[in-house]
């Protein structure tokens, strides 16, 4: 059987690993002809190096193919590595062989186009490389989160995408027919995810949630991945410690990745992201915010302005903890007072806004069916859920972590519509 050659990949070439005589494969990613030498940039998945084409050095049939083959072309070039200060990467590839694997029709991407257009070709703007590098960051990202619970003996769960049960209330669900059953798509893991506590004792999960919120910011999307965690004997204290670890922890790792030089975020900026973390009551939050001169009143939820207001000269994150029993879901553990919920929102700073919301759970039956009787729940529909707070209930808390407003805040992109491949937004389902 005939070996086959090696390829190398370009982080390789610009390392200084691969040397010498190389072979390259991947995409033209941009072109300019000087005379009778053609300039490609070349990309694959861990770079672009610059190529040299000259017409001389090739066939006349690989000079032609050279001369027809538009950005986007799928190539593959043999050639000697040269050291170029010139060229991006500081090396170049003087080609010898040129050979075309597809010849690309015109790319419908140019300079300036609107961020409309860009949308309706996403599937093609992924290939940029302001989106390949977030991508790959993202990538970094959840698997310092997989790490961070990993070595806290976490186990990894899997709930459902469909429910009849609303989490986080009927508003913002998403709706359909299910052979003739009303069920919904998962606004949270949640519910599910305290079902293994008994169990597993400690749990997370990452999977997609869905919220039909009619909300145009820069932090919302109707689809989006959601890193959940639970833990049986945990209060709202360790909850809140937990986040900040692992907070910390995604952090610092990011802050030595060569990754983090594409993006405006600094080393440095990272590196301040310890624990403690700031702390401040909702009560306290709402006088804040009512000084700074906002017209919010006790019991509202916060929006991205009174986020801003409050996260605008911070460097790490802030809790704002207590929040009014009125404006938090069931579930939640009221506090002694019984006006407020033993909760805790994570606010990323410098405006980025909410990334966690966590609470500890009640665990008690009838203080679980007053709460649902409260808010006019069907118990029917929850009594897979009552039945856990019937055998072996355990107090317990959890959280929930938006991945795309968590790589938002950590890349400092201006949009969370970045964050994800294909995002979904209230008027966008395509591609």
């Amino acid at each position: 059987m005939k070996e086959k050659e090696t390829i190398s990949k370009i982080s390789e070439v610009l390392e200084g690993k691969a040397k010498g005589i190389v072979h390259l494969r991947g995409w033209i990613h941009r072109k300019r002809v000087q005379g009778n030498i053609i300039f490609f940039s070349l990309r694959d998945s861990t770079g672009v190096i610059q190529l040299a084409v000259k017409k001389d050095g090739v066939s006349e049939k690989e000079f032609k193919d050279a001369e027809k083959a538009l950005i986007e072309s799928t190539i593959t070039v043999k050639g000697e590595v040269k050291k170029d200060e010139r060229a991006p990467g500081g090396f170049e590839v003087q080609v010898k062989s040129f050979g075309v694997i597809h010849f690309s029709e015109i790319f419908p991407i140019g300079k300036d186009q609107s961020t409309e257009f860009l949308l309706d070709v996403r599937h093609l703007w992924l290939r940029s490389l302001h989106l390949t590098n977030i991508m790959k960051a993202r990538a970094e990202i959840v698997k310092d989160l997989r790490l961070f619970f990993d070595e806290r003996a976490f186990i990894e769960v899997a709930p459902p995408i469909i429910t009849t049960s609303a989490c986080e209330g009927g508003s913002t669900l998403f709706e359909f027919d299910y052979f003739g059953q009303k069920a919904y798509l998962t606004q949270s893991g949640q519910l599910y995810n305290e079902a293994f506590i008994t169990a597993l004792e400690k749990i997370f999960i990452l999977a997609p949630s869905f919220r039909a919120e009619k909300s145009r910011t820069v932090k919302h999307l109707t689809e989006y991945w959601h890193l959940e965690e639970e833990a049986a004997f945990f209060d709202n204290e360790d909850n809140m410690l937990l986040q900040e670890q692992m907070i910390e922890f995604v952090a610092q790792r990011l802050a030595k990745s060569p990754l983090l030089r594409n993006f405006n975020r600094t080393a440095e900026e990272l590196k301040e992201v310890k624990a403690p973390f700031h702390r401040l009551s909702y009560d306290k939050a709402i006088e804040k915010l009512q000084e700074l001169g906002s017209n919010v009143e006790w019991g509202d939820d916060f929006g991205v302005e009174h986020e801003g207001l409050l996260t605008k000269e911070l460097h790490k994150p802030l809790f704002v903890h207590d929040w009014p029993l009125k404006a938090k879901p069931f579930y939640m553990e009221p506090a002694d007072d019984g006006e407020h919920v033993k909760n805790a929102d994570v606010l990323a700073p410098q405006g980025h806004g909410e990334i966690i919301g966590g609470s500890e759970r009640i665990w008690e039956y009838d203080k679980l069916v007053q709460r649902m009787k409260e808010q006019d729940l069907n118990l029917k529909d929850y009594a897979w859920y009552l039945d856990l707070r019937k055998y072996g209930s355990v107090p317990h808390s959890g959280f929930g972590l938006g991945i795309e407003r968590f790589v938002k805040w950590l890349l400092n992109l201006e949009h969370i519509r970045d964050a994800v491949p294909f995002p979904r937004v209230i008027n966008r389902a395509y591609p």
